[in-house]
């Protein structure tokens, strides 16, 4: 008999493009040294660009140089928080770069999140200051007293736009809803005003690849999110690993589809700090809509676009595809759930580019495995992993014993993007992490070839639309509910979001309700993508003999 393939073979190497290295050799620079040498080396090459408004890489450099010091003035040190509250605008970009550039925390906001969600956040982070939109900032300034954050800095999209959207935008700004007045507070101020005050010199900080660089939200299934403890080695190696992923795309000679939300690790490492590391234009997308994306695809020519399936799919079902030449795009991204096959055939016929789809946790920075981008992909498995990324499936009895090729366990990871840890969650960490190994919670197989592919998620998490959706947080708030004595929420399949939220609700003894009432119970408390969808009652819930809600059988049930 063969000897049977073990994981520490990495089998996986044989499927490697040319020129994909096993090992990358990391330069031992930071993010924000990244922009420098991008700023050195294409100064007039296109950073961003934001509905035709254009900045050069020597212009962003210098943006940053003044929010840092418009920071420093503000009394921000090194490891202070600083949060971002914005979609993909520029000042997000440089509010990022500028941040961790004098050595603070980014802590990433998602601005469809509620009051109740940001407070947690803002007040775990102990974030001392706020970037955000004016659309958003008399809700800031009224949540502020319930904060830790003393000064709000707030951006519009007006702000950048070019000859003559800008000279219309303050006509029409508002009666479209993308403008809004800012009441008068202390210690409220507007980005340009600050920055047209701030020096621009360069500011030198010692920064090491150990550093804390950030703290980016995840969800968990007890309920409330964690902080994910990223460093600037963690972000660093992360772009260099995507470089030596894609060895034929030049520095500075592509253009980014700037789509996914940069508030999530995903849009944040494969398309900001990537697009920054080589140098390429950034096309920024603040609402990556169908329509908006297929615009900016026909009027910028992207070459490079990572997007979630919702993003695709929404695409090839936009009316305004036939009026759209997409076929500037090389090379497309996907991750967050399973791409559809006949989805990934439709896009490539369309555009005559490669999608290759990957896997990642906010955990690992977050990309662990990629297909093959020349090479063999396998629709449907996550792929292979990375350069310096170890693999293995483990016995879901006790977390440890190696289980053999084709059998499903928990996919653990080992590599130099995976997480410092929780922040102030010990006990989280150490359940999380053991002897470098971080446990995914995912259920996932590998093939004879290193190919994995996730079978079930142990932690039940729902993906709507690309974003995660934790069943607990909506059951949280059900539970709220006078008239609900239990609540358990599942993901049940939808046509294009792949996944929507249905809650199984046990009423109290004497009650009865319905399932609009339960519906509209939610929408103040839930971002709107975590909206359940479908209400049912149930007299029990199906449950294990220690009384945990079975909700593989709720699942079973309603395929």
């Amino acid at each position: 008999m063969a000897n049977p393939i073990r994981y520490q073979d990495k089998p996986w190497l044989s499927q490697y493009d040319p020129g994909v290295p096993e090992n990358v050799d990391y330069v031992q620079d930071c993010l924000p040294e990244f922009l420098r040498l991008s700023a050195r080396d294409f100064p007039n090459g296109n950073a961003l660009v934001f509905q035709g408004f254009r900045l050069s890489y020597r212009e962003l450099e210098e943006m940053v140089n003044r929010f840092a010091s418009v920071l420093r003035g503000f009394g921000i040190q090194k490891g202070d928080r600083v949060a971002i509250l914005l979609p993909n605008l520029i000042p997000c970009v440089a509010a990022y770069y500028a941040i961790l550039k004098i050595g603070a925390v980014c802590v990433m906001n998602n601005p469809l999140y509620t009051d109740r969600e940001l407070q947690h956040q803002f007040n775990d982070s102990e974030s001392k200051l706020l970037v955000t939109l004016d659309l958003l900032g008399n809700r800031m300034i009224d949540l502020r007293p319930r904060t830790s954050i003393g000064h709000i800095v707030y951006t519009s999209i007006g702000d950048y736009l070019p000859f003559p959207k800008n000279l219309l935008f303050p006509l029409v700004g508002k009666k479209k809803g993308l403008k809004a007045d800012v009441k008068a507070a202390e210690d409220v101020h507007r980005w340009k005003e600050l920055l047209a005050g701030a020096s621009g010199d360069d500011i030198d900080t010692e920064l090491s690849f150990d550093d804390l660089a950030m703290l980016q939200y995840t969800g968990g299934t007890t309920g409330v999110s964690k902080g994910v403890r990223l460093t600037h080695g963690n972000l660093s190696r992360q772009v260099q690993h995507i470089r030596a992923w894609f060895p034929e795309l030049r520095a500075g000679e592509e253009t980014m589809l700037g789509a996914l939300p940069f508030f999530h690790v995903f849009g944040l490492s494969t398309s900001m700090n990537f697009a920054v590391y080589m140098g390429w234009d950034n096309v920024l997308v603040p609402k990556p809509q169908p329509e908006p994306l297929l615009e900016a695809i026909g009027k910028f020519r992207p070459t490079f676009a990572p997007l979630v399936p919702t993003m695709f799919i929404g695409i090839l079902n936009e009316p305004k595809l036939q009026q759209t030449d997409m076929t500037s795009i090389k090379g497309c991204f996907s991750g967050s759930a399973p791409l559809p096959l006949e989805v990934i055939r439709r896009f490539e016929d369309i555009t005559g580019s490669t999608i290759v789809e990957g896997y990642g946790l906010t955990e690992t920075s977050p990309v662990t495995h990629i297909n093959p981008f020349r090479g063999k992909r396998k629709i449907g498995t996550i792929g292979i992993p990375i350069p310096d990324t170890l693999c293995r499936i483990v016995s879901l009895e006790d977390g440890e014993t190696d289980l053999p090729v084709g059998e499903a366990g928990e996919l653990m990871i080992q590599g130099p993007q995976v997480m410092a840890g929780y922040h102030n969650k010990p006990e989280a960490t150490a359940a999380t992490l053991t002897d470098g190994w971080l446990h995914t919670g995912d259920i996932a197989t590998m093939d004879e070839e290193g190919y994995f592919s996730i079978v079930d998620r142990k932690k039940d998490m729902i993906i709507s639309g690309g974003y995660n959706v934790y069943p607990r947080d909506i059951e949280e708030v059900f539970f709220e509910h006078p008239k609900v004595q239990e609540a358990a929420a599942v993901g049940i399949p939808h046509e294009t979001r792949g996944e929507q939220v249905k809650v199984f609700v046990v009423l109290r003894e004497g009650e009865d309700a319905t399932e609009e009432e339960m519906l509209d119970f939610c929408k103040d408390k839930l971002a709107k993508y975590k909206w359940p969808t479908q209400v049912e009652f149930r007299s029990e819930l199906p449950k294990t003999n220690v009384g945990k809600v079975l909700k593989k059988e709720l699942r079973k049930e309603e395929k």
